[in-house]
This record gives C-alpha cells, sequence and structure tokens, in this order.
C-alpha cells in the first residue's frame, strides 16, 4: 500500500513537471486531476505493464530493450483514454541553445509527443525514486 501510494505521488509530480515541460500537454483540472492521474497511472504500471512486456519480450529483444518506450508510450495513451482532462497532441518545439550546443526547431506529431511525454515521465519517475532511495 505505501508503495503504490508513493508511486502515485511520483507520477503526479512527473505529469505536472510533464506538463510544464511539454506544450503539447495538457493537463485541465487541479492537483486532484493530477493525484487521480498518478493513481491511475501507478495502476497501469503494476497490472498491465508486466503483461504487456510478456506479450513484446519477442520485440523487446530484438530491438535490445528500447521497445519499452513504445510500452511506456501506450500505457500513457490508455491514460488520457481513462482521464478526458489530459490531452497529448502535436506541437512545435522552438528549438534551444545552452553552452554551445543548439538543439534546432522541429514539428513533432501526435505519436511522437506521446514518445516524447513517456519518456519524460520515465525520467521524471526514475529520478525521484534514485532521490528518495539516497
Amino acid at each position: 500500500m505505501k508503495s503504490l501510494l508513493r508511486y502515485t505521488v511520483f507520477n503526479a509530480i512527473a505529469l505536472y513537471i510533464t506538463n510544464l515541460l511539454l506544450e503539447g500537454m495538457v493537463v485541465e483540472g487541479g492537483l486532484e486531476t493530477y493525484f487521480v492521474a498518478g493513481f491511475i497511472l501507478s495502476i497501469l504500471f503494476k497490472l498491465v505493464k508486466p503483461v504487456l512486456n510478456l506479450v513484446s519480450l519477442p520485440l523487446n529483444v530484438v530491438s535490445l530493450g528500447l521497445f519499452s518506450f513504445f510500452i511506456n508510450t501506450i500505457l500513457l495513451y490508455i491514460l488520457t483514454v481513462f482521464m478526458p482532462n489530459i490531452t497529448i497532441s502535436a506541437f512545435t518545439f522552438y528549438g534551444t541553445s545552452f553552452a554551445g550546443f543548439v538543439i534546432p526547431d522541429f514539428s513533432l506529431s501526435s505519436f511522437w509527443a506521446f514518445v516524447f511525454a513517456a519518456g519524460a515521465l520515465s525520467i521524471t519517475v526514475n529520478f525521484l525514486n534514485w532521490v528518495i532511495k539516497r
């Protein structure tokens, strides 16, 4: 129970941070929406992700684990189906530069917006897990 509560909070925080970072992700509602979505996402990761990992095991082996990003994308899509307050749509990243590194402008379709959002969620949740374990 404590693990589910911790992952619910982590997923709610990750959704908030991803909403701030990606302009294609829109979360309507307040704090309650984030926590309900975090709870649904935690349930999806605990129940549905192992089944999807087992079904996609051959693809995961062939791609050396890179297919797991698409499993996270599928779970994020399922979240948007259950939570109509959360939408992810195509957007344009207007580029940035920092310390001599330049990321140019590029446009993302809806599919790639889901992939980027799933990646940002995964990175944020893993970072929060790392911070808590230290």
